[in-house]
């Protein structure tokens, strides 16, 4: 098989698509010719032997995908504290999800190898040693549950990266989170057709019914208690309209690997500072008890919290949080 090579060092930057010969799941099954999607932006630096040294890798939140970079366009702008001019963002579609390789891009539908966020985690390594040469980051950040596969590579490969920084997520799916997923489970288990060859219409309605159960944790507190049902009634039916375009398959596995997400007894395991950013009004991650026991949890970690800004687009404002963040980064600037 033919590989993408690095012809040069301009080559690396923009959107692309990557095969891997073959990728193993911690399950012990394999897959050949595994799709990798991702872009890469910024400003890449080298060192004396040629390595990119201040990649930061972006991991997506539950309904993204290597475009979610752009979402951060507060930390990334001109002289925001991951300015693009002074860092290089890879952002990969993660396994699982459409672009990348998943049940539906692969036809295997629910035949498709279930994978862990280790699994998600070494694919994204995979991707990085092959096509990059790169074995260590100088950071890596997510959210939502881009920060469990954050959370994760810093504790099964503590050494692969200099800090993390996550926002609005967890280290373990209990509680409220628990209870969705498991919702979310029973429902595509008990639905018609979902073992079928033929992708039904009623599959696309079932996914209709999921996105409006998941709405509920796409707003503040405060944001929520502003509304009028009739608000609440328009801004959801635009949001479960993406219902129709989400693969049942692709969204099952997905919930199916976070829904015994802990890695909380792994958490000791981190050698590298940690930042955490949470917002006091967020329905479903909540900081007294999915953020602030990272503390006493992780040495050398930090956790802040902040008054939500979130909008009625679901856009969240961070700006009570820049200078913070740019604080933590200050150690770690080329």
């Amino acid at each position: 098989m033919v590989k993408i090579m690095l012809e040069n060092k301009d080559s690396i930057l923009g959107y692309g698509m990557y095969i891997l010969d073959e990728f193993e799941f911690e399950s012990g099954k394999v897959l050949q010719d595994v799709v990798v999607e991702y872009t890469i932006v910024g400003t890449p630096k080298y060192d004396d032997d040629g390595n990119i040294s201040n990649a930061i890798v972006y991991c997506h939140n539950f309904n993204g995908n290597y475009s979610s970079i752009d979402d951060e366009y507060q930390f990334t702008c001109e002289g925001g504290p991951f300015d693009k001019n002074d860092y290089c963002f890879i952002s990969i579609s993660s396994l699982g999800f459409p672009g990348s390789c998943s049940p539906s891009t692969t036809g295997l539908k629910h035949n498709f190898p279930e994978y862990t966020l280790k699994d998600r985690v070494n694919f994204k390594r995979q991707f990085l040693a092959e096509k990059l040469n790169m074995h260590h980051v100088h950071g890596i950040t997510g959210t939502g549950s881009g920060g469990y596969e954050v959370y994760t590579w810093a504790c099964e490969y503590p050494d692969e990266m200099d800090f993390i920084m996550v926002g609005n997520t967890s280290f373990k799916t209990n509680g409220y989170r628990y209870v969705i997923s498991k919702a979310i489970d029973s429902i595509i288990e008990s639905t018609d057709g979902f073992y079928d060859e033929i992708y039904s219409e009623s599959l696309s309605r079932v996914m209709v019914s999921i996105y409006r159960l998941v709405y509920s944790n796409y707003f503040s507190k405060k944001i929520f208690q502003k509304m009028s049902n009739d608000e609440i009634d328009v801004l959801m039916d635009d949001f479960v309209d993406d219902g129709l375009f989400t693969d049942i398959y692709d969204f099952k596995y997905r919930n199916d690997c976070v829904l015994n997400y802990d890695i909380e007894d792994k958490l000791e395991n981190i050698k590298v500072k940690v930042l955490v950013v949470i917002s006091n009004e967020n329905m479903y991650y909540i900081p007294k008890y999915d953020s602030f026991p990272i503390e006493k949890l992780v040495e050398n970690s930090k956790v802040i919290s902040y008054e939500s800004q979130r909008d009625y687009a679901h856009n969240e404002d961070y700006s009570s949080v820049i200078d913070d963040i740019s604080e933590f980064l200050d150690e770690f600037k080329n």
